[in-house]
């Protein structure tokens, strides 16, 4: 039964496949890798691929990087 595959009760399983929203993403996420789409999952979430979001990090580099010290020992 695929509610046993996933890990979840028969109820949520059933919400899941009517899109309920309320069901969790952690839920959808392992029906992906059980059906075998575990690999286009792991593309999906990957930050090194979404050109955007590394666009916008690299506004929020330092130009420089001021040391302080001290005269405290570590």
């Amino acid at each position: 039964m695929m509610a046993e595959r996933l890990g979840v009760s028969k109820a949520t399983y059933a919400r899941m496949e009517k899109g309920d929203p309320s069901v969790s993403m952690g839920a959808y996420a392992q029906a992906l890798f059980v059906l075998g789409f575990g690999a286009i999952f792991g593309e999906f979430i990957d930050q090194g691929k979404d050109e955007q979001r590394l666009l916008m990090g690299l506004d929020q580099v330092p130009k420089r990087i001021h040391v302080k010290r001290s005269g405290k020992p570590r």
